[in-house]
């Protein structure tokens, strides 16, 4: 079984700062709207619309 690391830690409302093995990320946002910036260059930005069309996220590299 292979060993995993992740950690995450708030560093204002809203904001926070994610660790793992690989990376660290940065996601702004809080409630529905979310943006999170990696160090791998992976821009995601994720968002919880109203009524039928559900949960969204869109995943750019740069």
């Amino acid at each position: 079984m292979p060993v995993t690391f992740r950690k995450s830690f708030r560093v204002f409302p809203g904001v926070r700062l994610n660790i793992n093995r690989k990376s660290v990320s940065l996601t702004v946002g809080k409630g529905d709207a979310k943006r999170t910036y990696s160090s791998t260059g992976r821009k995601t930005t994720s968002m919880d619309l109203p009524g039928p069309f559900g949960y969204r996220k869109t995943t750019s590299r740069h």
